[in-house]
């Protein structure tokens, strides 16, 4: 009995891998269409019908280049890196709040802020291997930049484990009667920003700023390396859009509207990218530090207090 449960495990982790690729892949094309449209154009429209096989031309052109090393760089942590990176993006997919097979964690909430600590390291590790100056500055600036984001959104995930009561994510669905949103809109507005920053999207894409730093941590990373990453930043941008929903939108994740409410989501990053300009990368961190920590510390301070009373009174 014990294999026969470990293999319909093993099986509804492939299969839900498989769906987050496929999602990934058609992810960029909505990038490429929206953005095409924001800048009055078209977007990707020739491959296929309305272009909607060229994700798949981009990987199969991508994976099938020729892969270059830079001969200063070093090599095992150059080359692991991208690959450790898409695990690390795939494997947080994990703790999503599904009733069967899968894997449902009772602490969701730390497993999810223990991967996403542990991508820093792989960008870290991408900029330093490569031996260039400026992916090292790249990722310098965006080991610093999300260490400073990853405060104020474990703090924010406090709250609402004070409010729950628990750390699994599948009692954030349950016991969310009035969507969290509603009651709590400025921690939404500071979740959003933390989200951007931590995906290195714009306006927080310090890591890649081609004006100064020439795509940063991955300018030495070509073909398959490339894609690697490439994969893991949209599987991040698909997991922080569905974590959103599950945590303010009231997702119950078995009915159509929650799948609407992570496609909006995804799209408002699209969005951003294209209307707003990069910030400055002092005043991201100003915001971090000096703005969003005491915001978030405040909120969790009076979440305790309110826990505090509940006791009290009952």
């Amino acid at each position: 009995m014990l294999w026969q449960e470990l293999l319909l495990s093993l099986i509804s982790v492939l299969l839900l891998l498989v769906c987050v690729m496929v999602g990934v892949a058609f992810l960029t094309l909505l990038e490429r269409k929206v953005l095409g449209y924001i800048q009055i154009r078209k977007g990707p429209n020739k491959v296929g019908l309305s272009g909607i096989p060229q994700p798949f031309c981009d990987a199969i052109k991508l994976f099938t280049k020729e892969q270059t090393y830079p001969l200063m760089s070093n090599y095992l942590s150059y080359y692991f890196s991208p690959i450790f990176s898409l695990f690390l993006a795939l494997l947080i997919w994990l703790c999503i709040p599904y009733y069967t097979n899968l894997f449902m964690f009772n602490l969701g909430v730390l497993f999810f802020l223990c991967c996403t600590s542990l991508g820093v390291y792989t960008v870290m590790i991408a900029g330093w291997s490569s031996n260039s100056n400026y992916a090292l500055l790249g990722g310098l600036r965006a080991v610093a930049q999300t260490i400073s984001y990853e405060v104020s959104m474990a703090l924010i995930l406090l709250c609402f484990v004070f409010l729950v009561g628990d750390y699994n994510l599948m009692n954030f669905m349950i016991y969310q009667n009035v969507w969290f949103i509603l009651i709590m809109f400025p921690l939404a507005l500071v979740w959003v920003a933390s989200m951007l920053a931590e995906t290195n999207r714009t306006p927080f894409d310090f890591a890649e700023g081609e004006s100064e730093l020439v795509s940063g941590f991955n300018v030495e990373y070509s073909s398959g390396g490339f894609a690697l990453i490439f994969l893991a930043e949209y599987a991040s941008i698909l997991f922080m859009s569905m974590l959103f929903v599950v945590i303010f939108l009231g997702g119950d994740i078995y009915s159509f509207m929650f799948y609407v409410k992570l496609m909006l989501i995804s799209f408002l990053f699209i969005w951003v990218r294209g209307t707003l300009p990069r910030f400055r990368y002092d005043k991201l961190m100003y915001l971090a530090w000096k703005s969003f920590l005491p915001f978030s510390l405040n909120y969790l301070m009076l979440f305790i207090g309110l826990k505090i009373l509940m006791l009290i009174l009952y």
